[in-house]
């Protein structure tokens, strides 16, 4: 049987509109993504925001640490001198269960307050925990998400070695190892699969390589341009 692609977004649609913004988002969803990947970070004022560094120079007209400012001074900012920057309940409500949301935790102490978000959305507003999946280069991260809430669809990144990420994998009950392209081979996706866990490969955007990622059978393709997918 053909295996079939999960194509996500990557930080909406990277590619087109300022990553992790509403708009980036909607037009991942034009796209008719299977799912969308930001980033989170906890600010001062204890919300999460959706930003990828963790700074703010990079992406806004602010300077400084994302965690110390408060919700309401990240609101003055722009990004790319146009687009605000959103919180996670914030694209959640965009996203409304229209596909998978993969939650990045970017910055530090994010495990908790992703936990109480995404419990809330389930509770309250019809998702399910098939809706999600957490994922982190920190392990730290994804532990305290496993200690807090055994139910959550748990990824391990990483940019170094596949069989390192099975390794922590295991011990935290992942779903899913999210590797960077580059470490994949035929070889390593099926073992990765064979023990129990989907290949979800990041960034993925010339059209060979996306073609090279589908022949190795992996299960989530990463992309900053979805429609590419």
């Amino acid at each position: 049987m053909k295996n079939v692609i999960i194509k996500m977004g990557h930080r909406g649609a990277k590619g087109y509109v300022a990553e992790n913004t509403i708009e980036s988002i909607k037009k991942a969803l034009d796209f008719g993504v299977d799912g969308i990947e930001i980033d989170v970070h906890l600010c001062a004022s204890g919300e999460l925001v959706v930003l990828h560094d963790f700074t703010l120079d990079r992406m806004t007209n602010g300077t400084g640490e994302v965690s110390k400012l408060s919700l309401s001074e990240l609101k003055q900012l722009k990004v790319n001198n146009e687009f605000l920057i959103p919180t996670l309940e914030e694209v959640l409500d965009i996203i409304d269960k229209k596909c998978l949301l993969n939650i990045e935790l970017k910055g530090r102490n994010t495990a908790a307050a992703t936990c109480e978000v995404v419990q809330k959305y389930i509770k309250t507003k019809g998702w399910s925990y098939q809706d999600f999946v957490v994922s982190s280069f920190q392990h730290h991260e994804l532990e305290d998400v496993f200690h807090s809430d055994k139910n959550m669809p748990l990824g391990v990144l990483t940019k170094a070695n596949v069989d390192e990420a099975i390794e922590f994998a295991k011990t935290i009950n992942a779903v899913a190892i999210h590797p960077n392209f580059a470490l994949l081979t035929p070889e390593n996706v099926k073992r990765a699969q064979s023990q129990g866990y989907k290949v979800n490969t990041w960034t993925v955007n010339d059209h060979e390589t996306i073609e090279r990622m589908k022949t190795y059978g992996v299960d989530t393709i990463i992309s900053d341009f979805p429609d590419r997918l």
